[in-house]
């Protein structure tokens, strides 16, 4: 698997990473035992980053990581990155950079994930409530104690991002990014390009769309965000399948199975540095990582284009609809 400079960090990092949404419960039920084999697979497979978050189940992700990964890796092999900034009032779900939160985000995540330092520390979504300089101050504050090594965005707007680099550094963005969800390519990657912001994508499937196995008849556990999702239903979901059928025989003209097309696709757009791949058992990890390695021509590109006009939009999920 191929490694790559992380934007202006001096991180070198596997340009695939491990994403544990799955395991803090907003996927339905996973089975935990899988899920550690799964991270220890993905160590096995050469990667070397991975990404988790205080809000996947408030700790259970973090924890789980943490019991596998330091039974098979080294501290100083490993890249870990994790998010905050996301609060529970009662039963809403709430975005809070504010100073105080977010350094008891670290703190928690530090116990979390039994480690002195957390490689990368993202704020998981803007917070238009708190003023940017505020939570500016209090990342910067985390850095200089070393608790946190590097500082990035998640889900943030250029303007997002600049508003908060006047008062402090902003190293990376992880924005949702996908063959059905292309909104950064825009003016998002333009940004980041110009200010050498490294850019890890989530979603490469499209939330399971692109593994390649769903069908008019899927439905989900009522403890799934995708059954509430209008992108998982009716019309949209039918057209979007008929796409993905498409893709899946241009896939198999070059023998490359759709969901290592889909994640090669985001990598080899210039602009992103890492995609970041969900697994809930090491088969499915296994399934997908040989993307890492997979060159898709200008005029792959350019085929893969021409299919993907007949698609429509998906929007994935925002903090306030989980």
């Amino acid at each position: 698997m191929r490694n790559v400079r992380l934007g202006r960090t001096e991180l070198e990092v596997s340009n695939l990473a491990l994403g544990t949404w799955a395991y803090g419960g907003d996927w339905g039920s996973f089975d935990e035992d899988e899920a550690k084999s799964t991270i220890r697979s993905a160590v096995d497979l050469g990667i070397t980053f991975f990404d988790t978050a205080q809000a996947y189940g408030f700790g259970v992700s973090e924890r789980l990581l943490a019991d596998a990964l330091w039974k098979v890796a080294r501290r100083q092999d490993v890249i870990v990155a994790t998010k905050g900034g996301l609060r529970m009032e009662g039963d809403r779900l709430l975005r809070d950079a504010s100073p105080t939160w977010l350094r008891s985000g670290v703190e928690g995540s530090l116990r979390n994930l039994r480690t002195d330092y957390i490689d990368l520390y993202q704020v998981h979504w803007p917070d238009l409530h708190t003023p940017p300089e505020e939570t500016a101050q209090a990342l910067e504050s985390l850095v200089s104690e070393g608790k946190i090594r590097h500082v990035g965005v998640s889900n943030y707007s250029p303007k997002e991002m600049d508003e908060l680099a006047r008062h402090g550094r902003v190293e990376t963005l992880q924005p949702p990014y996908h063959m059905f969800h292309r909104d950064i390519e825009a003016e998002v990657l333009p940004y980041t390009a110009e200010h050498d912001i490294g850019v890890l994508v989530y979603g490469p499937l499209a939330h399971g769309m692109l593994a390649g196995a769903m069908t008019t008849e899927t439905t989900f556990p009522a403890d799934d965000w995708r059954s509430h999702s209008s992108d998982f239903t009716g019309e949209r979901f039918s057209k979007n399948l008929g796409v993905v059928d498409r893709l899946k025989a241009f896939g198999r003209e070059r023998g490359i199975p759709l969901a290592q097309l889909a994640v090669a696709w985001t990598i080899s757009n210039p602009g992103v540095d890492v995609a970041i791949v969900g697994a809930r058992r090491p088969t499915q990890l296994q399934a997908v990582t040989p993307a890492g390695d997979v060159e898709l021509s200008d005029s792959d590109r350019a085929e893969i284009e021409g299919i993907l006009a007949d698609s429509v939009r998906v929007a994935g999920p925002s903090p306030e609809g989980m």
